[in-house]
């Protein structure tokens, strides 16, 4: 029987069991918070993003989920510096280009401030001449930091960057650095 392993990764998480990094002080993996034999990432969430990471223990499911050829939506809640309008969201809609090329369309819209949201440690930098607002942005690719290189090409850098959703599976009320069997 097929395990499917719902996570809410913590910012400054590495999306990987080990850390084969610098040598001091580790840095903060999946095996700090998730004790399952077996299982394996189904893509990539960068250290400094949060949010759903699939992992399961089937290798076909976790690359349908991670290849970016199955076209998987994947959803993100975007803080962002500025306030985005209409044509800022159509420009994201239709595709941004990129230094590796043109993405492909999106869905962008302005939402509030995602209900029940968990502080970040650290505090996400706010200006106070600067206002800033939240996006849902759904994908159906992975290039490497992408969301925020469309954000930035549109003139709105991220300031935190949430996944909600992956395909059905959603946070829905997930604390961050906790699991749940899907």
């Amino acid at each position: 029987m097929t395990r499917v392993i719902l996570f809410n990764k913590p910012y400054d998480v590495l999306s990987q069991f080990t850390d084969k990094g610098t040598e001091g002080s580790p840095r903060r993996t999946l095996s700090d918070f998730i004790d399952v034999p077996k299982v394996y990432a189904a893509g990539r969430l960068d250290r400094d993003s949060e949010g759903l990471m699939v992992l399961t223990d089937d290798g076909k499911l976790q690359a349908k989920i991670s290849n970016p050829r199955h076209k998987m939506a994947k959803t993100y809640w975007v803080q962002v510096e500025g306030e985005p309008d209409e044509a800022t969201l159509q420009a994201l809609r239709k595709g941004v280009e990129l230094k590796d090329g043109l993405t492909r369309p999106a869905q962008a819209q302005r939402i509030d401030a995602p209900a029940n949201l968990w502080p970040r440690t650290p505090p996400v930098r706010f200006r106070k001449s600067v206002p800033d607002c939240w996006i849902a942005l759904t994908i159906r690719e992975g290039r490497n930091r992408q969301v925020r290189r469309m954000t930035a090409a549109v003139g709105h850098p991220t300031l935190r960057l949430i996944r909600a959703q992956i395909g059905t599976w959603s946070l829905n009320g997930l604390e961050t650095g906790k699991w749940r069997d899907a």
